[in-house]
């Protein structure tokens, strides 16, 4: 697979023209944001619910169909009232959720919007999310060590982390754990791994565990109990249609998520690149972290402007419909400072993707790279 143009490394003086012209265009947005926000996040807000109620009627319809034998109403109800619910379900995560606990809309002090308080429709919790993706992740982007979000504990994406045979099986176990996305993200700040070797003490690991297993037990209720008993005894169509807008859901988000993060020129970091690390290295180490999308406006907001992922690594906390915008002035300062600006198809980027996943399941050596920033600036 051919690989995409290289970054030119950069002075000291023009990191920080670098920076400053980010920090700048930052500055413009935030100025700009206000009741155009509002409105849009309170539309995205009523969509979640109005395709949620639908698709969950049309379930309890298809439940209707099987009891009066009604076979073609069954097969329709219930495929369009997963589809329904699926659509859904993946708006409250992607662009309701995932962005509002950035506080991208704290300052409309609405408190169903409030970032640090929001609990979103998955197992995870809000507060291990606001750890794990908010600090961690955002902070240390692909620094090795520091950032979980490498491989998620489970793959083996980069040549830079070291082989083991676990990670011969990684092709099967990337289809599971897309298929149980939210599962993975519930428990990554539980660092099972820890626990199983002995250096997390079963004490801990109950008290960490605790509202967690209240969350998932709370879903489990929700989606696969309470809901399918409405439809009595033909709960089976409500049942399958939230299992497979679930799993709908799940694949979708790991899929934007990955193909954010993992393409083939995104590249990890070791811990001392960040030492003592400037406003500009920093932007330069999300940009060369970081992959966006193609597909124009439904794709963003399908993805909750993740398509846009370079811009949210740069803005985490702006609210994430106005990324588009950005990005002809973020990609336009790239070029000016000879930095490549990763962007392509869902196909495209996804395949990028596989091939990660398939070829460092095997051993691999980490490539020669151009340095980002020349010795003067790292001093």
């Amino acid at each position: 697979m051919t690989s995409k143009p290289r970054n030119r490394a950069l002075g000291a003086q023009e990191l920080d023209r670098f920076g400053e012209e980010l920090d700048a265009l930052r500055a413009r947005t935030l100025a700009q944001v206000g009741r155009v926000d509002a409105a849009y996040i309170r539309r995205v807000v009523a969509a979640v619910r109005w395709f949620g109620l639908g698709g969950r009627l049309l379930l309890f319809a298809a439940a209707a169909g099987l009891a009066f034998g009604l076979g073609w109403l069954l097969w329709t109800a219930a495929v369009l009232g997963t589809l329904s619910l699926a659509l859904s379900k993946i708006l409250e995560n992607m662009e309701v959720g995932h962005n509002v606990m950035h506080g991208q809309y704290d300052w409309m002090r609405d408190p169903h919007l409030d970032g640090k308080t929001y609990e979103w429709d998955i197992v995870a919790t809000g507060d291990n999310w606001r750890k794990t993706h908010n600090y961690q992740h955002h902070t240390w982007t692909n620094v090795r060590g520091m950032d979980d979000d490498i491989g998620y504990g489970l793959l083996r994406l980069f040549p830079e982390q070291r082989w083991k045979p676990f990670f011969l099986a990684q092709p099967l176990i990337a289809v599971v754990f897309a298929l149980l996305f939210e599962w993975g993200v519930a428990i990554q700040d539980l660092r099972l791994g820890r626990w199983l070797t002995g250096k997390t003490k079963h004490r801990a690991m109950w008290r960490k565990f605790v509202p967690v297993g209240r969350k998932m037990g709370k879903q489990l209720l929700k989606d696969y109990v309470l809901f399918p008993l409405l439809a009595g005894p033909f709960f089976l169509p409500v049942l399958l249609g939230n299992l497979v807008a679930n799993l709908i859901r799940n694949v979708w988000t790991y899929t934007v998520i990955f193909c954010g993060h993992f393409t083939i020129d995104a590249e990890v970091f070791p811990k001392e690149s960040v030492r003592n690390e400037s406003r500009g290295h920093w932007y330069l180490r999300q940009l060369r972290g970081s992959s966006n999308l193609t597909g124009g406006k439904w794709m963003d907001l399908m993805t909750g402007n993740l398509s846009h992922q370079i811009e949210h690594h740069f803005y985490p906390d702006i609210p994430a419909w106005r990324y588009a915008a950005m990005a002809v002035e973020v990609r336009e300062i790239c070029g000016r400072y000879g930095q490549h600006y990763d962007t392509g198809s869902l196909p495209r980027q996804f395949g990028e993707v596989v091939w990660r996943i398939l070829r460092h399941a095997w051993p691999s050596r980490p490539r020669a790279r151009r340095p980002l920033v020349r010795a003067e600036a790292q001093a």
